[in-house]
């Protein structure tokens, strides 16, 4: 029997929901609003966060007119309502934004869990 893992909310949402899991945080800065009662790890870590995420990327060379037609679709298709409702059932919160910024993101959480810090960066070096 597994004691305790961290897992990824969409995938363990419907056992905490149904109370065959108990959830005892969720990673995000703040509680999430789909299980209010679940206390944020930051809470009681300040400044712990530990967020996936999802994004489309295009190959390196993509021309920019093709990454905005992209990114333009994208990004309609997140104001979608029958969407937004079902990527909040399984944990999901859309949050789009510009070619820039999504790389922004990804370089940031790649320093984040790399040898930039991290739990990664700091194993080995306390």
């Amino acid at each position: 029997m597994v004691q305790v893992l961290f897992d990824n909310l969409p995938s363990a949402l419907e056992q905490v929901r149904g109370g065959t899991l108990r959830g005892l945080g969720v990673t995000s800065p703040q509680r999430w609003p789909g299980v209010p009662d679940i206390p944020a790890v930051a809470e009681t870590v300040p400044g712990f966060e530990s967020v996936g995420f999802y994004g489309i990327s295009a190959p390196k060379g993509t021309p920019p007119g093709i990454v905005d037609i992209l990114n333009k679709a994208v990004g309609e298709a997140l104001k979608d309502p029958k969407l937004v409702a079902r990527l909040a059932d399984v944990g999901g919160i859309p949050k789009p934004m510009t070619p820039a910024e999504f790389g922004k993101l990804v370089a940031d959480e790649t320093e984040k869990w790399t040898q930039g810090g991290g739990v990664r960066g700091r194993v080995g070096r306390d």
